[in-house]
């Protein structure tokens, strides 16, 4: 398995989701604005999404993918498939009972997640109707995230990766054709959520079959491997959802503030979410298999290749895209946003918050590489516990700051705690032995930041001398952008090539086929 093409396959399925994503948030933008309805809406969007990354796509993938891979690499196909029919139906069994007793419970749930909320009314029952709408979604992908582990695990990493265009392209649709049917907007856009958790389930039903398999729905039975299953999960929940968990945390205080500041918070959030989604995602999706699978067979230097290779690209991908959207933050969001209910006010508000965020990118995507690192070993103890302290200090770091910064506060302190988090990760791993940076990453590494100031150099500037056409017409504005963007990637490219950060023709060698530790070129 070749594992920047994984990378890449993933990547690039998401890369497409992400730019539905956008159309869809520019719309959204223009319809909703950063308004009452459209608070409501994301807090209604973020529950169960939250509650997707904690048990779904968290805690559940990083515990079933290495116990499927390795009875998938010991004891056969058969044994794989049977232990995922077991999990599947104890999946059902609990998350059905899980997602009524949650709707039944909305109108308490909604004192915890947007407290703030409560002093208007209409706008708390308001995000009580959505989120009861939207929470059956949850039911819906968590299922989808089991059926896209065992394709994963088979190699077959496309028809997960593409599974979240149809949540874009039903949300899409629902501003389309349902807007104009429902009491607001914010009604569409959340059937359009429950809408796609069955699609993508559907999908993925398909998809499965299409690679041979056809998972039955057995009585479910708390057996010991479902036991274990369920060990491992309750640490995973908050070691591979920490992220979710500071966000929900800032938008818990961000209640707090006046009207608009979840919808800044969150518009922000989406627009750095591309490089998190398209990096972060396929890395952490890619590897996992591929350590487990490595490890499994003894491979433990090849194992330790992967996950240095894994961070290169990280940080070739992350490092130059964070100060690319600091530096460009404003006009990245103008040109994406402004229009419509999306104002001025609304579009600076934004984007500083933006800028907060992507501070923290890199941080975000080495998580990712980092994790893998324990959970293919079925470690999920040590992440939690590392967990636990990047959420203490995202706490104290929102309380300190919001104060002083408001909305940028909250998203700022979330940046801090991501960067806590990687370091801790990286510095556990290293003392046990099982991450050691070869010498192609420490020599790479200060060169991808040189290659990095070189294009600031160029950008900053250049962004000054067309601010006239960033702040003229949609035409000018998006020309503009489209310039200053090229003009970093052009210097950054030729930089990097330059001083040796990246070679191309490496990395399409790497796009071909796993390397070897002995092929690591130092240079």
């Amino acid at each position: 398995m070749a594992l920047l093409r994984s990378v890449a396959t993933v990547g690039g399925f998401t890369f497409g989701s992400r730019v539905l994503g956008f159309v869809r948030d520019v719309l959204v933008a223009m319809v909703l604005g950063a308004g009452p309805v459209a608070d409501a809406f994301f807090i209604a969007f973020r529950f169960p999404n939250m509650f997707r990354s904690l048990a779904a796509e968290g805690a559940f993938s990083v515990a079933f993918v290495p116990m499927f891979a390795n009875r998938l690499a010991g004891e056969g196909r058969a044994a794989a498939i049977a232990f995922a029919e077991r999990a599947l139906a104890l999946m059902v069994l609990v998350l059905a009972g899980f997602t009524i007793i949650f709707m039944a419970a909305m109108p308490w749930l909604m004192y915890a997640i947007a407290p703030g909320f409560a002093v208007t009314p209409s706008k708390f029952d308001l995000a009580i109707q959505l989120t009861r709408i939207t929470f059956p979604y949850l039911l819906f992908i968590s299922l989808v995230s089991l059926l896209g582990g065992v394709l994963n695990s088979l190699g077959r990493f496309a028809p997960m990766a593409a599974a979240p265009m149809l949540l874009n392209v039903c949300l899409i649709g629902a501003l389309f054709v349902l807007a104009p049917l429902t009491v607001t907007p914010g009604h569409a856009l959340s059937w359009g959520v429950a809408v796609a958790g069955i699609g993508e389930f559907l999908w993925l039903i398909w998809a499965c079959r299409a690679a041979g398999v056809e998972l039955r729905l057995p009585r479910p039975r708390l057996s010991p491997d479902m036991k274990l299953l369920l060990k491992r999960m309750l640490p995973a929940a908050v070691g591979a959802g920490v992220i979710q968990l500071n966000l929900l945390f800032s938008s818990i205080l961000a209640s707090l503030l006046p009207d608009g500041a979840v919808s800044y918070l969150a518009y922000a959030d989406r627009v750095n979410q591309l490089p998190l989604g398209v990096i972060g995602a396929a890395i952490g999706t890619a590897l996992l298999p591929l350590l487990a699978t490595q490890l499994r067979t003894g491979a433990d230097a090849a194992a330790m290749a992967s996950q240095n290779r894994a961070l290169e690209f990280a940080l070739l991908m992350t490092v130059p895209a964070a100060a690319a959207l600091v530096a460009l933050a404003d006009p990245i969001i103008v040109v994406l946003f402004e229009r419509g209910a999306f104002g001025p006010k609304e579009a600076a508000a934004t984007g500083i918050a933006l800028a907060a965020y992507a501070t923290g990118l890199p941080a975000y995507v080495m998580v990712k590489v980092f994790a893998p690192g324990f959970f293919a070993r079925e470690d999920t103890a040590t992440p939690v516990r590392i967990a636990i302290w990047s959420v203490i200090a995202n706490v104290l770091l929102n309380l300190a700051l919001m104060p002083l910064l408001g909305h940028v506060g909250l998203a700022l302190g979330t940046s801090m705690a991501a960067w806590l988090n990687a370091g801790l990760l990286a510095w556990v791993l290293h003392r046990r032995g099982l991450l050691v940076f070869d010498a192609r990453l420490r020599q790479r590494v200060p060169r991808l930041l040189v290659a990095t100031a070189a294009m600031l150099a160029a950008i900053v500037p250049s962004g000054h001398g067309l601010a006239g056409y960033l702040a003229g017409s949609t035409v000018h504005r998006i020309a503009a952008l489209a310039a200053l963007i090229l003009l970093g990637l052009l210097v950054f490219a030729f930089v990097a090539q330059l001083v040796g950060a990246a070679r191309l023709a490496e990395l399409g060698r790497m796009l071909k086929r796993s390397e070897r530790p002995e092929q690591a070129s130092p240079r």
